[in-house]
This record gives C-alpha cells, structure tokens and sequence, in this order.
C-alpha cells in the first residue's frame, strides 16, 4: 500500500533550538528502532505468504508456472485493509492513546507484510534481497540528511505529498491502460518522491519532539506515528526501486 497517512502534526511557526539533546536522540531512536522491527516483521509475513503453498494459494492467483495472476478475494482484502486503518485512525486521532497508537502501526505493518509476499512470485529472490539493502542504504543517508539539515523543508512536504496524490491516480489510470513508457515514469517519480518524503519525515519528526515539549502521552503516540511514517516510506520506496533492480521476474 502506498502510504497516505501523513497525520503527525506540521512543524508550526516554531524556532527550537535545534541543537541535539539526549531527549531528542532517545524519541529518534525509539522511532527508528520500530521502524526496523516493523521491517522484520514485514519482511518474515511476506517471505511466508509468498514462498509457502499452503498460505500463498489463499492470497494470490497463479498459473502453472507459478506466475502471479493477481489477488484471491482475500488477497485483496489484505492488501487494501491498511488503507482502510489508516483512514479510521485519521478520524480517532484526537482519542489515540500509545496503546492505541501502536496497535495501529502493527496491524499496518502485519497487513503489508502479509501482501508483500507477491513481490516473490514477480521478482528473483537476489533481486530482492540487493534491492532491500539498496532501500536501507538510501533510507539511512535521506533520513540523515533530514536529520541534520538547518534547511526547513515544510515546503517541500507540501510539494511531495502532492506528487503522491497524482503519483495513486497515475498508478490507477495504467492499471487499465497497462503502457509500459507511463509505468516507467511513474516507478521514476515514485522514487524520486519517496526519497523526498523520507527526509522531510523525519525533519517533521524532529520538530514534533520539540513541539510535545516532553508530554510522555503524546511521546507515545508520536512514536508509533513517526515510525509508521517512515515505514511507509521505506515500504513505497523498495518497491518503486524493485522495478528497476529486482531482476528476473518468475
């Protein structure tokens, strides 16, 4: 699923003092250490759903060959449900306590994961493998940069997450268009947007440590809110990358 809950609070009319603390390193580190479970988490679900018969013959539809048809009826539950939490927690947002908050964020994690386990049935599994660690390398040097740039990127949040609001209606439009050259621009900009995304999440995280101004409660939800954040953007960014690198398609 692409990731459209953007719903932590805006970096506001606000000048911290943006010098590193250890408050701010141990909320960063708490995000990023979800984020990374969340991806073991994923990436174990997919490698079950998408390798185990007994499992993949109830989410996806093959051929003979073993060639991905698309979804079961089941199938596309799974892999549109994360939307359908997303939504639902954008309305509870003001009841969200960190219990709450984190529920959300595994039951997205879980729910991708479980779906991801198509991409074994359409790339190879060394495809796969060099990709993910090509996505984390990005990840970590975007997310740094993000980190520790003085430049406010409010502006370009804006920008971006209008490209993902045109990038899900180009995706939509070619699903039944099925061209190839528009495919190749779309899995460009997707690229190009998620990596974006990746740097301005996490400087709108950093600016939000500063905002809860040391509310545990709202430290929280925070963290599970940042950490499905950046998830999302790793998640979208591999798999626009796998177009490019995931070699051999079965």
């Amino acid at each position: 699923m692409s990731d459209f809950d953007r719903g932590l609070a805006r970096p506001g009319a606000i000048a911290p003092d943006m010098a590193v603390d250890a408050g701010l390193r141990a909320f960063m580190l708490g995000v990023y250490n979800k984020v990374a479970l969340g991806l073991v988490l994923s990436a174990a679900l997919a490698y079950v759903t998408g390798n185990v018969p007994a499992i993949q013959q109830f989410l996806f539809r093959t051929d003979g060959a073993g060639h991905l048809r698309g979804y079961t009826v089941l199938g596309m539950i799974i892999a549109f449900a994360p939307l359908g939490v997303l939504l639902f927690q954008g309305f509870a947002r003001r009841q969200q306590t960190g219990a709450s908050a984190s529920l959300t964020y595994w039951a997205v994690v879980s729910l991708i994961g479980a779906s991801l386990g198509m991409i074994f049935l359409l790339y190879s599994g060394v495809g796969i493998f060099q990709t993910f660690l090509v996505t984390a390398a990005a990840f970590g040097g975007l997310s740094l940069i993000g980190y520790t740039t003085k430049r406010d990127l409010t502006a370009m949040g804006s920008f971006l997450i209008m490209g993902v609001i045109g990038l899900v209606i180009a995706m939509v439009v070619n699903m039944f268009l099925h061209s190839g050259p528009m495919a190749l621009i779309i899995n460009i900009l997707g690229v190009l947007i998620f990596a974006g995304l990746i740097a301005w999440d996490t400087q709108r995280l950093k600016m939000t440590y500063y905002q809860i101004g040391g509310d545990q409660a709202a430290m929280s939800v925070a963290t599970s809110y940042g950490a499905l954040s950046l998830y999302l953007d790793f998640v979208n960014l591999f798999r626009f990358l796998l177009f490019f690198m995931g070699g051999a398609r079965r």
